[in-house]
C-alpha cells in the first residue's frame, strides 16, 4: 500500500469505508504512536493520490485530501485503549 508497510512495518489488515469515512485497520510495531500511524497514512496516501490523480485535488475543498479528525482505538500488551482526535 504505496510503500507504507515495508518501509514503516505497518500493515494494512482491513480497509472499508462509509458515505463520508474510512475505516482502517492496521498491525504496526509499538515504536510508532497511533496518532504518528495516522500521520503516516493520511500523509503519504495524500501525496501518492495527488501525484497519479492531479484532478482529485482540484474537486477537493480546500485541496485536502484527509480532514483533520481521527478516532483511534489500539490493543497491546496493557488492554483497550481508544482516542479521538477531532479538530
Amino acid at each position: 500500500f504505496f510503500g507504507i508497510e515495508k518501509r514503516y512495518e505497518i500493515h494494512f489488515i482491513e480497509i472499508g469505508s462509509d458515505e463520508d469515512h474510512v475505516h482502517i485497520l492496521v498491525q504496526s510495531v509499538s515504536m510508532y504512536s497511533p496518532e504518528k500511524i495516522i500521520n503516516i497514512i493520511k500523509s503519504i496516501t495524500a501525496i501518492k493520490i495527488f501525484k497519479h490523480h492531479p484532478e482529485v485535488k482540484k474537486k477537493l475543498w480546500g485541496g485536502k485530501f484527509w480532514t483533520s479528525g481521527y478516532y483511534v482505538n489500539t490493543v497491546g500488551q496493557y488492554g483497550l485503549y481508544g482516542l479521538d482526535h477531532t479538530r
